[in-house]
């Protein structure tokens, strides 16, 4: 398919807003909410807290379904294809902002007084830098397929499973005794990275492996059956979820680690992939969708980097959880949600109507 000729997929759309506003309002409230309300015998905090765990790998999934979308919808070889360049500027932004975030001292050259649990957080492997690495992975997977001749929807399956097979090994051996931290913290949790690329890489490439299957399809997602599909596909990976814990405590009498996460992984994939098979069929009803969800999608990062820097500080600012950290109760806790998802889609409408005034001032001087 012609890149001029791209149909605009309404549901992508829809998808990526959904996941950077999951993960504003999840950060929020986790660093608000008081411990004393922090128990499952709550079915508000439980349900709230099930929802959380799906965030990451939706956020993830999403990242990889659009970028994919939008390198294979240029019809053209590796190095000539503009997305290429632009996903690879992409991925040092991401990686740089992630940094960025976590830097550990205001001096920015002075590194004396820094701590060792300030190197540590600074080291940490965050969602930025793994959707970064994830992104990249695609591009070098990409250009293997075409070298190799191998169906990129092939090469994009057998990467995933890849980094989820190999989470059972790779998260029991302690890295930073072969390798120093900064590299160690992308190959397991053990030096505190929330998402190191095993298992979570993963996630991203099963995005590339639907987006890659959407620009060949161009418009397989205008029909019933295409939901139908991905349907089918959520509940299969959900009823391999329920088979792996069977077959846990049928062998092991209990949880054993590699079934345990792998029983994870395939619930979660399979939850996301219904998530779009719902999002695909529901935007079939639609005609078109408010301006500002296209917006905050296409200003994810942007939504990213604003709200960890308010609630959370940065070597220059202190965050709101330097006062606020888990002091809240429930409906303080959620009431600041929604301000800052409030915040974060005025933050995008402001930055696309000043976009738009900038424009209309320079055609007019041209004219």
């Amino acid at each position: 398919m012609s890149y001029k000729n791209r149909i605009r997929i309404i549901f992508l759309d829809m998808m990526r807003a959904l996941a950077v506003l999951m993960m504003v309002q999840g950060h929020t409230i986790d660093t608000f909410l008081a411990d004393e309300y922090r128990t499952l015998d709550s079915s508000i905090f439980g349900i709230w807290y099930t929802i959380r765990g799906f965030t990451a790998p939706i956020f993830m999934f999403t990242s990889g379904v659009v970028f994919t979308f939008l390198l294979k919808s240029h019809n053209e070889p590796f190095f000539k294809n503009p997305r290429v360049s632009k996903g690879f500027k992409r991925f040092i932004i991401l990686i740089l902002i992630g940094y960025l975030l976590r830097y550990p001292t205001y001096t920015v050259f002075d590194f004396s007084v820094v701590r060792q649990d300030q190197w540590m957080g600074f080291f940490t492997v965050d969602a930025l830098h793994l959707i970064g690495f994830g992104l990249l992975f695609i591009l070098i997977l990409s250009f293997l397929s075409e070298k190799l001749k191998i169906s990129n929807q092939l090469i994009f399956a057998l990467g995933a499973l890849f980094f989820f097979g190999l989470f059972s090994i790779t998260e029991k051996i302690n890295w930073a005794n072969y390798m120093p931290i900064p590299f160690a913290a992308y190959l397991y949790h053990g030096t505190g990275s929330y998402f190191p690329l095993f298992p979570w890489a993963g996630y991203v490439l099963c995005g590339a492996f639907l987006g890659s299957y959407l620009a060949n399809n161009p418009i397989s997602f205008t029909t019933v059956k295409f939901s139908k599909r991905l349907l089918i596909i959520g509940l299969a990976f959900l009823a391999i979820s329920r088979i792996v814990e069977f077959l846990e405590y049928l062998l092991y009498n209990g949880e054993e680690f590699w079934t345990d996460n792998l029983y994870v992984i395939t619930m979660r994939l399979g939850w996301v992939i219904l998530l779009n098979s719902f999002m695909s069929y529901v935007a079939l009803k639609l005609k078109s969708i408010p301006e500002f969800v296209k917006q905050v999608g296409r200003h994810t990062l942007l939504v990213y980097a604003v709200h960890v820097v308010i609630l959370y500080g940065s070597a220059w600012l202190p965050g709101l959880s330097y006062i606020f950290s888990r002091r809240m109760d429930v409906y303080s806790s959620l009431i600041s949600a929604i301000i800052m998802v409030i915040l974060m889609a005025l933050m995008v409408m402001g930055l696309e109507r000043y976009k738009l005034i900038r424009k209309n001032k320079f055609a007019t001087s041209e004219i």
